[in-house]
């Protein structure tokens, strides 16, 4: 993996990266996630073992960070490598959904994961209730919770298998976890080759190596200037980070916008998920003669592992397009990221970066997990606020309690 920073990275006071350094390395002590990358998977991979070889599908009831990271990797992998089974995602309590997602399966060879680090997350239990009332047979669940919650205690009246969410480890945090392990893991995705891409991050930044200096310039830029430009698009060149760009919208929205611990400032980063050539055609106009409050960065990949090619033919009235004859489409992506990120350079006033990942596997989305979890912690240190709650959010759960008690 290779970030290029095309913004002013002259920052010289080795002092403020140092104690940068030292609160990340501060908070490894008592924040789960920075561990995940080390952790032993056996259990996982023996529970795998345990699935009847009848079970066509997994489906994951959860919201949130207990399913975008799963659902990311699951489908930036997916077009080259053939999942042993589908994975499929009940996410929303839309009534259509619901039924659209039912019908997509066999309930009977299906394994459900009901995945809630509360036990009592309104829009998971709501969706299980419906599931576990079509299909009452206890084999086919599997619960991931907080030890000693109320999911877990049904799990056990029922004698269902439970795993338990490490220590500090936040829902949207999580992917490297059980949370995203063992579902991706029934699905035949090489978790261990996931966590060895996460690893090589960590171990770079933490043992003082390429990646280190880069993030550490990232960020400072980001909070130095995260007034002015309050809005960061992420723009992928290709399809199979679609659902990545969503897992980053929520890592980065609901982590960085927040009041100040030290102020009464609200602050924050707007993430805005773009996939290109696609939104070239819409979003990209804004960026260039919009608001001068928007940073860029684009992922592209350098091996799509494909020989698509153009075809060598003449088309009447079209022949001005024969310059596309024998192109490659890996080379013709490549050239109109290349061609967008020149013309905004152009501009001269448009922050902007590019993150290359050398091809689709596992390795590489681990690695680009780990890389935007270690930016938001950094992000969010230099901000001044508390990058692992997310007090908006439950303002609104509590709300809707009090209206399904009733109003009480």
């Amino acid at each position: 993996m290779k970030n290029k920073l095309h913004f002013p990275t002259s920052y010289n006071n080795r002092e403020t990266k140092n104690k940068l350094f030292e609160k990340i390395q501060q908070e490894r002590s008592h924040i789960g996630y920075y561990n995940l990358p080390n952790q032993k998977i056996d259990a996982i991979l023996e529970y795998v073992e345990t699935i009847d070889s009848s079970i066509e599908t997994i489906a994951v009831i959860g919201i949130g960070g207990s399913s975008l990271g799963a659902k990311a990797v699951y489908q930036f992998l997916k077009p080259v490598k053939t999942p042993t089974r589908d994975l499929v995602f009940f996410e929303s309590t839309d009534p259509l959904n619901i039924i659209a997602t039912c019908s997509q399966m066999n309930l009977d060879k299906t394994h459900f994961l009901i995945i809630s680090k509360s036990g009592t997350t309104v829009e998971t239990i709501a969706v299980f209730k419906y599931v576990y009332a079509k299909l009452n047979s206890v084999k086919n669940y599997t619960f991931i919770t907080d030890r000693d919650s109320a999911l877990d205690q049904f799990a056990q009246k029922i004698e269902a298998k439970c795993f338990y969410l490490p220590e500090s480890v936040g829902g949207r945090f999580s992917v490297l976890s059980v949370v995203g392990l063992l579902p991706l893991a029934l699905c035949g995705v090489d978790i261990a080759a996931l966590l060895a891409g996460a690893k090589n991050i960590k171990e770079s930044f933490f043992g003082d190596g390429y990646i280190k200096e880069t993030l550490l310039n990232k960020a400072i830029y980001y909070a130095k200037h995260h007034t002015k430009y309050n809005i960061n698009c992420l723009f992928a060149y290709s399809e199979t980070l679609t659902y990545f760009t969503e897992w980053y919208v929520q890592l980065w929205g609901e982590s960085l916008g927040k009041k100040q611990r030290h102020s009464a400032f609200n602050v924050g980063v707007t993430p805005i998920g773009l996939i290109g050539p696609k939104d070239q055609h819409s979003f990209l106009q804004l960026i260039v003669e919009g608001t001068r409050d928007k940073s860029v960065t684009f992922i592209k990949i350098e091996d799509f592992q494909d020989e698509l090619v153009i075809p060598d033919i003449t088309l009447p009235y079209l022949e001005k397009l024969d310059v596309l004859n024998g192109v490659a489409f890996h080379d013709l992506i490549t050239m109109q990221s290349d061609s967008v990120i020149e013309a905004l350079m152009d501009q001269g006033d448009i922050p902007l970066d590019e993150i290359i990942i050398e091809r689709v596997n596992e390795a590489s989305i681990g690695q680009l997990i780990y890389y935007y979890e270690l930016l938001t912690s950094l992000v969010g240190e230099l901000i001044d606020v508390n990058t692992y709650d997310q007090p908006g959010v439950e303002s609104g759960k509590i709300i809707l309690k009090k209206k399904l008690n009733g109003g009480k």
